[in-house]
């Protein structure tokens, strides 16, 4: 049984956010880490591995400065790391990007009683596509908003979360799984992991050693190829600051909903 886990650097979503002038992020300038719910899938990953000694595997694509993020989750526990990396991959939406990262797995190689991981979504897109995609392109079944999982042999039951209650699904392996955080709490790093993470294996897969997949279409990825176009990208407005009332009296309660009328929300 081998755990695949696919999992992204974002920008700091809570310090500053960069835009370049054609609509894309600048993310050279921008605080990263990595994606949230991805964290929650490496932790199902690793729990299994602590169960049954499964390998885990992390794959990310992204720039070469994203090997530091995937040293970060070698040293949380994961056996080895691919990064698929290549200027020709830049820019590709989740269309381009699933089937860069599906051929990446088969690369890595899928067996009977594999699972692949992923986060719900990425915090920089919020799109929940690549995940599914990945499935699909690799023919594999998937269950997403996964927040409980039990492995039964060659079968996978899961409960998914919906707005309104919930799913048990049972599937057979290999299959895809996307995580949320109801799923777990991801570990820390430990001390041990940290001196090991630079032992452990990393490859880099680039666009030679990639291109040749049928699963990619070269003329559908890249920022040129993507078929999804940003059509404008930019920063929020700062909310003003909030206004406290200190009180619980009867001229307190008159005064906040003075407040409100003037504000036409009441």
């Amino acid at each position: 049984m081998k755990c695949i886990v696919c999992v992204k650097q974002v920008p700091d979503t809570s310090g500053k956010v960069a835009v370049k002038e054609d609509g894309t992020m600048d993310r050279a300038s921008m605080d990263t880490i990595t994606n949230p719910d991805d964290l929650n899938a490496i932790e199902a990953a690793l729990t299994l591995k602590d169960e049954t000694g499964c390998e885990v595997v992390v794959v990310s694509m992204g720039p070469p400065p994203a090997e530091g993020m995937l040293r970060e989750l070698l040293a949380r526990g994961a056996d080895r790391a691919v990064l698929v990396s290549a200027r020709e991959f830049g820019g590709s939406d989740t269309f381009a990007t699933s089937q860069i990262l599906a051929a990446a797995i088969k690369k890595i190689g899928i067996e009977e009683g594999d699972i692949v991981f992923c986060g719900r979504q990425a915090i920089d897109g919020d799109t929940a596509q690549v995940g599914p995609q990945i499935a699909e392109k690799l023919g594999m079944p998937q269950i997403t908003y996964v927040s409980e999982i039990k492995v039964e042999g060659k079968n996978v039951i899961c409960r998914r979360m919906l707005e309104d209650g919930y799913m048990t699904i049972k599937t057979q392996t290999p299959c895809l799984l996307t995580c949320i955080k109801e799923l777990n709490t991801p570990r820390y790093m430990s001390v041990g992991g940290i001196f090991e993470c630079y032992n452990k294996p990393l490859e880099i897969y680039n666009f030679e050693t990639l291109k040749d997949d049928p699963l990619i279409e070269l003329d559908t990825i890249g920022l040129k190829g993507s078929p999804t176009n940003v059509y404008k990208s930019f920063s929020p407005p700062q909310k003003g600051a909030g206004m406290m009332l200190e009180g619980a009296d009867k001229a307190t309660c008159e005064k906040l909903v003075s407040l409100l009328a003037e504000k036409h929300i009441i």
